[in-house]
């Protein structure tokens, strides 16, 4: 898996602002209406996908296709509200974005015995451990986007580590999600690295 997020030169100043004061409404509720519907139906595809890989041990690719754009646009809208890229989050899972990057490989095929021990246990040995550091980094990365925003707003420019840290984390938490949805049966690191 390949994620980035394109650190810019120079950052709007006035997007900055109107992102603070109503990216909320003209961002946010847009998109999470609409990644709402497709969520459920993302839900439904998994749950046939698991049935897949039990029987074939492959994922249905035109599934995994559809779950990968459902996953990039909702890196869009995230880069965008913690503020590393300017623009406007494209609607859809077959958009394109300039700022913002997510390749996942299609595995050739999926382990039937892994598919039963993620859905036994993944709760267990994936979600708690790996949660419980999201939880403080995301925390931590909450204070560094509330720093950059200063940053920004008066140099026009991202800190470079603060950028990477946020970047890490999105990057750490599509692994999870990547692995618990069945999509690899590659475990995920502990660390948000490329």
């Amino acid at each position: 898996m390949k994620l980035s997020v394109t650190r810019q030169e120079n950052y709007s100043r006035a997007e900055l602002i109107l992102r603070a004061l109503f990216g909320y409404f003209y961002i946010v509720l847009p998109h999470a209406f609409l990644l709402f519907f497709a969520s459920i139906w993302s839900s439904i595809l998994t749950f046939i996908a698991w049935f897949s890989i039990l029987f074939t041990g492959r994922y249905p690719e035109s599934f995994f296709e559809f779950q990968v754009g459902l996953m990039q646009w909702s890196l869009r809208v995230q880069a965008r509200m913690y503020n590393l890229c300017d623009g406007y989050p494209t609607f859809g899972v077959n958009a394109q974005d300039e700022y913002t990057s997510l390749e996942v490989a299609y595995p050739e095929s999926l382990s039937r015995g892994t598919l039963l021990i993620k859905t036994l246990f993944g709760g267990l040995y994936v979600a708690l451990p790996h949660g419980f550091l999201l939880l403080f980094r995301t925390l931590w990365g909450l204070i560094l986007t509330f720093l950059a925003f200063w940053v920004v707003l008066f140099t026009g420019s991202y800190p470079e580590s603060w950028h990477e840290f946020n970047v890490g984390t999105l990057r750490w938490g599509t692994r999870v999600n990547l692995y618990l949805s069945f999509m690899t049966d590659d475990y995920p690191p502990f660390s948000g690295q490329e």
